[in-house]
């Protein structure tokens, strides 16, 4: 066990198991990464904090019946495919669907789910063609401006649903030039892996 995955697991409580399907995802992500673009280069040595950390962190901030997580441009599979891992010890009945219109990027998800036996989906084509996922939460991760993000959640979240969307150090400014078309309600919780970055938990998103 490295170091890195030893303060994951004590960061986050989980078990072997998990630790060791977080591992396989280490391994297939730098095997992937050698021939499509998953994540930078320069972040494959700090693969347990600058991502599975940054993306296990926002599983705690989910409400406790929530049955169908949808992760858009998951790319990479962050945060949901992390998500999914931990989900199948601490939620096992938690669905997770990754939506993902790059198809090198999708087949990559698609094998870490088999190679896993994940609880999750992945649905290839372009957000704006998606039917309604109904989902409980939505998360996004670098992805879009807060203001489109919230279109996406008002196609994709049922009416109490909620969203998490991990910013970086100008999330003010995201937030207020959402609020000139939308009302929402707003968490703002601090990254624990980012010192700089936030949490945006945001519920009840309207346009006006």
């Amino acid at each position: 066990m490295s170091d890195a995955s030893a303060q994951f697991q004590a960061d986050f409580d989980v078990s072997r198991e998990t630790l060791e399907r977080l591992g396989v995802l280490e391994t297939l992500l730098k095997k992937w990464n050698k021939a499509i673009n998953l994540v930078s280069v320069a972040t494959l040595s700090e693969v347990w904090t600058r991502h599975f950390a940054d993306s296990a962190q926002i599983l705690a901030l989910a409400p406790d019946n929530t049955l169908h997580w949808a992760d858009l441009g998951s790319g990479a599979g962050f945060p949901g495919l992390v998500i999914a891992i931990l989900a199948k010890e601490k939620q096992p009945d938690l669905a997770v669907t990754l939506v993902e219109s790059d198809h090198r990027k999708s087949a990559f998800l698609l094998a870490v789910i088999r190679e896993l036996g994940l609880k999750a989906r992945v649905k290839a084509e372009r957000i704006e063609e998606t039917e309604s996922l109904d989902c409980d939460v939505l998360s996004a991760r670098a992805l879009a401006p807060l203001s489109k993000l919230l279109e996406f959640s008002g196609r994709h979240l049922t009416d109490r649903g909620v969203a998490l969307f991990p910013k970086g150090a100008r999330w003010e400014e995201e937030v207020a030039s959402a609020r000139e078309n939308w009302s929402f309600d707003l968490q703002v919780l601090p990254s624990q892996s980012n010192p700089s970055g936030v949490i945006l938990k945001i519920s009840g998103a309207k346009r006006v």
